[in-house]
């Protein structure tokens, strides 16, 4: 399907990465403006484009669970709202589903997790700021306080994310970026970028404490929050030696701690 035929187009950039969706509606690319501000602007480089057809994808349950898998160099994305298709080489894709943005916003998040394993990146299920110049990763299951680290942060903390952090391997280390996918906070990211300094493991204790971890539970730590849906055994390979490189490159802690701001006098120390 050509985007050719659809005269209207929105660029959304996360990470470096520029994104065109096509629209024969004005109005659902205008709604986009709240759900991805800071990240929706005219790209002087298109990197990948999806035609967005509105329409409720046919033959799909709506609680079928998230599908991706790849027939020979086509990827085929879908879920009881969506259904996809991606073409890397191509560079491009088309996407069904109804008029609203959380479908698409699952549909950018599955595309960017299999580029980013692709290079040695992630998205991370976690929340991350930018302190001094530096950023700094706070990951854990749900409920656990990511949010809560985020809300306690000081003035001079720039929020990244409070739901999924963007890592990028750039030179002998990582960044992380700023995305506008937004968690309890319900706003997004400041679209930013810095070198990942520490990746905190999160616990909620009596106690602010940061505790070294063990190689292997580092990695552990890592991949536990690494999101990717993907049945592909390379693409499996991939991120999983990512993990362990991402463990070897920057320092993951524990941090057990107390709902108040006192926390943020050891982060970054």
């Amino acid at each position: 399907m050509s985007g050719d035929a659809l005269p209207f187009h929105a660029d959304i950039g996360i990470g470096g990465i520029n994104v065109r969706l096509h629209s024969d509606s004005p109005a659902f690319l205008d709604m986009l403006g709240d759900r991805y501000a800071g990240f929706l602007a005219p790209a002087s480089r298109v990197d990948y484009a999806f035609d967005v057809h509105l329409q409720a994808p046919e033959g799909i349950s709506p609680d079928e669970d998230v599908s991706v898998c790849r027939r020979g160099e086509l990827w085929c994305l879908q879920r009881g709202d969506f259904r996809a298709e991606w073409d890397p080489a191509a560079r491009r894709g088309w996407i069904r589903q109804s008029a609203n943005p959380y479908s698409l916003d699952s549909v950018l998040r599955i595309v960017h997790s299999l580029i980013l394993a692709r290079e040695g990146g992630m998205l991370m299920h976690s929340s991350s700021v930018v302190r001094a110049g530096r950023a700094y990763l706070f990951a854990g299951v749900s409920g656990v306080g990511k949010t809560t680290i985020s809300r306690l942060a000081p003035p001079d903390v720039h929020l990244l994310t409070d739901e999924m952090s963007y890592l990028r391997r750039e030179g002998q280390g990582y960044c992380a970026y700023g995305t506008p996918f937004a968690g309890d906070l319900a706003r997004p990211g400041e679209n930013l970028r810095a070198p990942l300094a520490a990746i905190y493991l999160l616990r909620q204790g009596d106690e602010n404490r940061i505790d070294e971890l063990p190689a292997a539970d580092a990695v552990r730590g890592v991949l536990a929050n690494i999101l990717f849906f993907a049945q592909d055994p390379e693409l499996v390979q991939a991120v999983f030696a990512a993990a362990i490189d991402l463990a070897a490159q920057v320092p993951v802690r524990r941090l057990t701690f107390m709902p108040d701001a006192r926390v943020w006098e050891l982060i970054g120390n």
